[in-house]
């Protein structure tokens, strides 16, 4: 977001001066407009200062932007919750600690998905660059993923032994591609999804050289809408 001040000084380098030291920027932060040149007057009598208006740019801080935002929403759910973040490149990462974990996770992380998604949402409004927000309690999404990763070579393993698709419980779009990724280099398989939102399975089917995709060697997916 582009703010701007504007600020008077003897001369229009003093008027920077003092703006760059008031925001705490460099001058590679800034662009300056003359508002009014310094004029000195008559033997130096009645001079006029200069006046610059100096435009920056703002720095979101999405981090407070999701501990204010999740602050509020714990306490409208009347749930104790100790939330931890940190920023990387592109993402900002939140655990979340309590005494009720399961509260926090729901049915197959369905309330920590719907926390996620809303927090996506809050942070990314309006904003000119999207980042991504992910949430995580007592290492949930890890431990889902080791389980998917072994439901999908377990099942991949028996569509091989008998030559026959199975179709795995509804998931959500997160559990869909862990499964659709971890199985996209079997021979001989290939997975895509069925059906509507909740319900919405995948299918791990066999294809010899994958003659269901047309193609040879390695898994390949498809999410059909």
């Amino acid at each position: 977001m582009t703010k701007s001040i504007e600020i008077s000084g003897r001369t229009e380098d003093e008027a920077i001066e003092s703006a760059l030291e008031q925001l705490g920027l460099t001058r590679d932060d800034i662009s300056v407009e003359i508002i009014e040149r310094a004029k000195t007057g008559f033997l130096g009598l009645k001079n006029t200062p200069a006046i610059v208006k100096v435009l920056y740019e703002e720095k979101e801080d999405r981090t407070g932007q999701v501990k204010a935002f999740l602050a509020g929403l714990f306490e409208r759910m009347g749930v104790e919750t100790r939330v931890e973040v940190s920023e990387d490149s592109g993402s900002i990462n939140v655990i979340l600690t309590g005494r009720d974990p399961g509260s926090l996770i729901g049915r197959r992380g369905e309330t920590l998905d719907a926390i996620q998604h809303l927090t996506n949402y809050v942070v990314n409004r309006g904003s000119a660059g999207r980042i991504r927000v992910n949430i995580d309690a007592e290492n949930y999404r890890q431990r889902r993923n080791e389980t998917l990763e072994t439901l999908a070579a377990r099942t991949a393993g028996k569509v091989v032994k008998y030559r026959r698709n199975m179709t795995l419980d509804p998931m959500n779009a997160y559990e869909r591609h862990v499964i659709h990724t971890a199985l996209q280099n079997y021979d001989n398989i290939s997975t895509y999804s069925v059906g509507s939102e909740p319900n919405r399975r995948i299918v791990v089917a066999y294809g010899r050289n994958n003659e269901n995709t047309g193609r040879s060697g390695g898994a390949h997916y498809r999410e059909w809408s």
